[in-house]
């Protein structure tokens, strides 16, 4: 996916009805010796650190149950979709654990320290409508009678990403993704080096010839 440039957008979603991703097997978890869980979970963390750097946008369609490793999934997509009953948690704590594939890292970064301490202290699980009131998905709707709610609305997302400028929306990534972990000076200068890795390509040329003849711009990724 990170070298076909013919990817616009890539959307998580499960093939299990009522379930985006349960989290880790904890009977398979329970048969590990204490170094094989550490690599286990550095690998899970590897994997997720992989999610979140691909260079196109990144939606996870929660139409089920994302608990523990389920949610850190999600965590790593840049949007999430949920449906209204979907349930999330971090729940590692629940079962002598703590979030270990960067559910502690990317969680207060998407809905703030306090709230993330909450959650993560309490293993609390909590359905589409209140992820969505403190910032966890990007929207909530209501589940249909195919179980496949969220999914729609990712995708009608996705469909809304695909006709825009595909280096521009990557070089956005970015700049948003780096300019994060730094104060905002250096975020700016961030931006900067992203944008001017823009003003050569085609798809500008073609972005601003399409607004003099007032047609829809014809985007290549290039």
């Amino acid at each position: 996916l990170r070298f076909d440039e013919k990817v616009r957008v890539v959307v998580f979603k499960s093939e299990v009805k009522g379930v985006f991703c349960a989290g880790a097997d904890l009977k398979e978890r329970a048969k590990m010796d204490d170094a094989e869980v550490g690599h286990f979970v550095k690998r899970l963390r590897n994997l997720m650190d992989e999610i979140a750097a691909l260079p196109v946008p990144t939606i996870a369609a929660i139409d089920g149950y994302a608990l523990g490793g389920g949610l850190e999934l999600a965590l790593a997509c840049d949007l999430r979709v949920a449906a209204s009953s979907a349930k999330m948690g971090l729940i590692e704590t629940t079962r002598g654990l703590l979030p270990g594939a960067g559910g502690t890292q990317r969680l207060p970064r998407c809905v703030g320290i306090g709230l993330a301490k909450e959650l993560i202290f309490t293993g609390r699980q909590i359905d589409g409508q209140q992820a969505f009131s403190m910032g966890l998905v990007n929207h909530t709707v209501p589940q249909n009678n195919e179980g496949d709610a969220a999914y729609q609305r990712a995708l009608a997302l996705a469909k809304e990403i695909l006709p825009q400028a595909p280096f521009a929306v990557k070089m956005g990534k970015l700049a948003i993704n780096r300019g994060m972990e730094v104060d905002i000076a250096s975020g700016m200068v961030i931006e900067g080096i992203c944008y001017a890795q823009n003003i050569p390509t085609r798809d500008r040329q073609e972005g601003m010839a399409a607004f003099r003849e007032k047609r829809p711009p014809q985007f290549i990724g290039k």
